[in-house]
């Protein structure tokens, strides 16, 4: 008889890389408890928005990216406020490095407050793919 898959074996796996030593500050963003989930649903409710955070859930190759990792098609202006919508959320943090901003999930953040809605956001699929 073969071994039973459970919902949590087919779930795509969240990478969590360990935060490096001598980090540059966090930019401003909410402490965590005052992350509120009304204003992460909204921050997550944009499709762009949803992609950047599924994806640095998903693929992350280090600790923090640029927004050229992204390989988004969009103007920088309309990154810059996509991303300071996700940070202002509580959903990502940002930390300023020379002339770049990068950015990962606060996840253990986001589990203590609402525990499995970043596996609904790894669980969620793009349309047309």
């Amino acid at each position: 008889m073969a071994p039973q898959t459970t919902e949590e074996d087919t779930r795509p796996a969240i990478k969590a890389l360990p935060e490096p030593p001598d980090l540059p500050p966090p930019l401003p963003e909410p402490a965590v408890e005052e992350i509120r989930l009304e204003t992460v649903l909204a921050a997550l409710s944009d499709p762009l928005r949803l992609r950047i955070v599924s994806k640095l859930l998903l693929e992350s190759e280090q600790f923090d990216h640029t927004c050229g990792w992204f390989g988004l098609d969009r103007p920088k202006s309309s990154l810059t406020h996509h991303f300071k919508a996700l940070r202002e959320a509580g959903v990502t943090r940002q930390r300023q490095y020379g002339l770049e901003r990068r950015s990962h999930v606060r996840v253990a953040d986001l589990n203590a407050r609402f525990p499995g809605l970043l596996d609904l956001v790894a669980d969620w699929t793009p349309p047309g793919r």
